[in-house]
């Protein structure tokens, strides 16, 4: 590990020497190196006349704009902590974040609605903290930023970290083939788009930022802008591959193409690395745990049963799986969360002698490659008599179907109260099959009558969180899963 405040040096100096290379680019707006460093000495001395300094929480709400993580990095230059509000979540939640996180400041940039916030911070323009005096940054000992959870169910946590940023800077080095051009379409307030704008800058690589996901700006982006990497989930993938113009678009400009945030099902990995060739990998982390497993397409090679694995576990990191062969997969390493903000209790029921509880089900093989199975909110108590089924390999037997372009599976009450049956939710292409073919489908693969859907419901697409992932919670309300909407 490196030495404590390598990571803000870094970040600093490349700003400070990349002159006129392009740091950013947004909606076709180019930002230099030197202009993005003036602006963060822009931000930091606006901070400076504010008195923001060491024991502050600045929270910052904000769009993907440079300005966004420029202000994170001038706050944390003055020795002050940084929350990344979710730009997405409701007014009650951000508020409830603000007071738990002790915000003493809020950075709001005009574009987005920031509601009613009332609270004991201040709330400060970010625009007009860009044209504050400008003031060499200090260099802070260390890095703290707390992130809200990425998860879906009940309010959310707070995560505070502070070893990724030191690390970051320890494995994000400079391309000797020059500079990359890296597309970032997930929030800069999320721990993924966070990491990846200030690991573009660490390298001295050119970051597009885009505002949200759209399948067709994403394959404009590659053709005109030569974008070399991207980071993508799997439903947004899906997207990608099933868009017209995806035929017609030059992407030999992708190095790399990271997939990561949920299982990614076999069939739609083979597409992937059919269209875009040996560049495509996954990576399996979480808020609490970023880096925990990956692999590469030279490992997918001529090993099609790797196919539906998150890889092997990275340096720095161990695992293990609480059970015999599959269980809730644990964690333990440098790359770990230093623990939920305000909520000690939580953080100690989410260790097990020192190994973070993932919530994850998994498996790992001889090779040692993890495969994950479910999440265990998620696993399905199917029928009287109390059969698991994990919903991902469900939902990869219906991804098989060549006619299915996404699916999502979930337990729903079922009849006379006796445990859950089987729910399938699915986006299908032309001709599509009906619910009945899909189910002898899914019997021919499995084997087992109670991984055959009881239900299956058709839809044009998927609900998703701001982050790319599917949203089971809003599809197991009554109106994604009611019998109202024709379920087969």
């Amino acid at each position: 590990m490196t030495a404590p405040g390598v990571f803000l040096d870094r970040v600093l100096d490349r700003l400070r020497t990349g002159g006129s290379r392009t740091a950013f680019v947004r909606h076709g707006t180019a930002t230099s190196y030197r202009a993005a460093h003036d602006t963060l000495f822009r931000l930091h001395g606006a901070l400076a006349t504010e008195g923001i300094g060491e024991g502050d929480v600045v929270a910052v709400l904000g769009g993907n704009r440079p300005e966004t993580v420029l202000v994170q990095l001038a706050a944390q230059s003055r020795g002050a902590s940084v929350l990344l509000v979710n730009a997405s979540a409701s007014t009650p939640d951000r508020r409830s974040a603000l007071v738990a996180a002790g915000a003493t400041a809020l950075v709001v940039d005009p574009e987005r609605d920031a509601g009613e916030l009332p609270g004991a911070h201040r709330t400060l323009s970010l625009d007009r903290l860009a044209c504050g005096p400008p003031l060499e940054p200090a260099r802070a000992a260390s890095v703290h930023t707390i992130f809200p959870s990425g998860g879906t169910t009940g309010a959310p946590k707070l995560i505070g970290h502070r070893g990724i940023y030191e690390g970051m800077a320890h494995i994000f080095e400079p391309d000797p083939g020059g500079p990359n051009r890296v597309l970032v379409v997930a929030p800069v307030s999320h721990l993924t788009g966070n990491c990846t704008v200030l690991g573009g800058l660490l390298c001295g690589d050119t970051v597009v930022l885009h505002e949200g996901f759209d399948a067709g700006a994403v394959l404009h982006a590659i053709g005109t802008q030569r974008i070399t990497h991207l980071s993508l989930t799997p439903p947004r993938l899906a997207e990608l591959l099933d868009q017209p113009a995806l035929g017609e678009t030059d992407l030999s400009s992708v190095r790399q193409l990271s997939l990561g945030a949920s299982p990614l099902p076999a069939r739609r990995l083979r597409q992937a690395l059919a269209v875009f060739g040996p560049v495509v990998g996954q990576g399996y982390g979480l808020t609490e745990a970023p880096m925990i497993a990956s692999i590469s397409a030279a490992e997918l090679t001529g090993h099609t049963g790797r196919l539906e694995s998150v890889g092997r576990i990275v340096p720095g990191m161990a695992a293990r799986v609480d059970g015999d062969p599959v269980g809730e997969v644990l964690v333990r390493g440098l790359a770990l969360m230093e623990g939920y903000v305000g909520r000690p209790e939580l953080t100690r029921r989410s260790f097990s002698d020192g190994w973070l509880r993932t919530g994850d089900i998994g498996r790992f093989d001889d090779d040692g490659y993890l495969y994950l199975l479910d999440r265990l909110d998620d696993v399905i108590v199917a029928g009287g008599h109390g059969t698991k089924v994990y919903s991902t390999v469900v939902e990869d037997a219906l991804v098989s179907h060549p006619l299915v372009r996404q699916a999502a599976v979930f337990g729903v009450p079922g009849p006379g109260g006796e445990g859950e049956r089987v729910h399938a939710v699915v986006v299908t292409g032309p001709d599509a099959p009906d619910a009945t073919e899909l189910r002898a489908h899914v019997r021919d693969l499995l084997g087992q009558e109670h991984f055959v859907p009881a239900g299956v419901e058709f839809t044009g697409a998927l609900p998703l969180t701001p982050v790319g992932k599917v949203d089971k919670k809003a599809l197991r309300t009554p109106y994604w899963a009611g019998l109202s909407r024709g379920i087969a």
